[in-house]
């Protein structure tokens, strides 16, 4: 099943690439939502399969996006350069913290991760010389790989459809592995877990470091794509709107996580035409999913999937044995 919806996305995101090249809210809003998509799956990793909050995660987004920022600007290097740099640093500095932060639990982890997240952030904001300070850093190359440079709108909705996809299959396999059923066991009972033998700081540890390093190559992916970058792009605020986005999107789902990305980035888009009335309408909204749908707007469909393959199975058990 989940293999069939993974080529089901694959092959829609590349038919909509095929059938809309020049379509503004494919190649512009349509990229916004593969970026928050990647973000919002490795987000998920953490909070959806460990039960483990971060309210910092985005200062990973913005470790990759000034790593290539600087490395561009400053330094004149290859691209590749600022991104292995922003991957290593953020993987290295997630894995490092994780054991003392994931020590703590529910709103002191929270205040933690939310402390490490605006500590990154003033550092952007206060090392002017390297980040441009509050007034961002602009003039970042264009990626470029092997003389082949992506500089347009259809080229980086076709890159970030790859970087997407490659998530989602990540994440799918991170899930049906042994880390990923260690996960969960934590997920649902830390205590349980340590007495079945899961090392749960390990696990924990590399979950953290597998979702930093990806967002932060989604940030340096980001700042080539932009040209210009500014602390805001990564500030707390961001990172409540990427827990959101997991949380109504269902948690533990990655193709929740990516539904609940592309729909709170779309939708602001979608309520333009309201004006005043746009936040009243988008706080409804997500107050109607969180009421109605508490386990996020994916688990109906979900549930369907599951009824309608237990239906076909039994079907399929049933004339084998007549």
């Amino acid at each position: 099943m989940k293999r069939a919806v993974f080529f089901f996305s694959g092959g829609l995101l590349l038919a909509l690439g095929v059938c809309f090249p020049d379509n503004y809210y494919l190649t512009v809003t349509g990229v916004a939502i593969l970026f928050n998509a990647v973000l919002a799956i490795a987000l998920n990793m953490l909070l959806g399969f460990a039960g483990q909050i971060s309210l910092g995660h985005a200062a990973f987004f913005g470790i990759g996006a000034y790593s290539s920022g600087i490395s561009s600007v400053h330094f004149h290097a290859n691209p590749l350069v600022g991104i292995a740099c922003g991957v290593v640093f953020s993987a290295v500095l997630s894995y490092s913290i994780a054991r003392p932060i994931f020590r703590l639990k529910g709103h002191y982890l929270a205040m933690a991760t939310l402390g490490l997240g605006l500590i990154l952030n003033v550092l952007m904001v206060q090392a002017g010389k390297w980040t441009g300070g509050p007034d961002g850093l602009s003039g970042i190359s264009k990626l470029s790989v092997a003389g082949f440079e992506v500089n347009e709108d259809i080229t980086w909705y076709w890159l970030m459809s790859g970087f997407t996809v490659f998530t989602i299959w990540l994440s799918l396999n991170l899930e049906d592995s042994r880390t990923g059923r260690a996960l969960r066991a934590i997920h649902d009972s830390e205590v349980a877990a340590k007495s079945l033998g899961v090392d749960t700081s390990e696990a924990k540890a590399q979950v953290f470091m597998v979702s930093a390093a990806l967002s932060s190559l989604a940030g340096s992916l980001f700042a080539h794509e932009r040209g210009f970058i500014s602390p805001d792009s990564f500030s707390f605020f961001f990172s409540i709107e990427l827990v959101t986005m997991v949380i109504f999107g269902g948690m533990g789902s990655t193709y929740g996580a990516f539904i609940g990305a592309a729909l709170l980035t779309a939708l602001p888009e979608l309520l333009t035409k309201f004006e005043d009335l746009e936040v009243m309408f988008y706080g409804a909204i997500l107050m109607g999913t969180m009421i109605f749908m508490p386990n996020g707007i994916a688990a109906p469909f979900g549930t369907m999937a599951t009824k309608l393959c237990t239906k076909i199975l039994r079907r399929e058990v049933n004339d084998a044995m007549s």
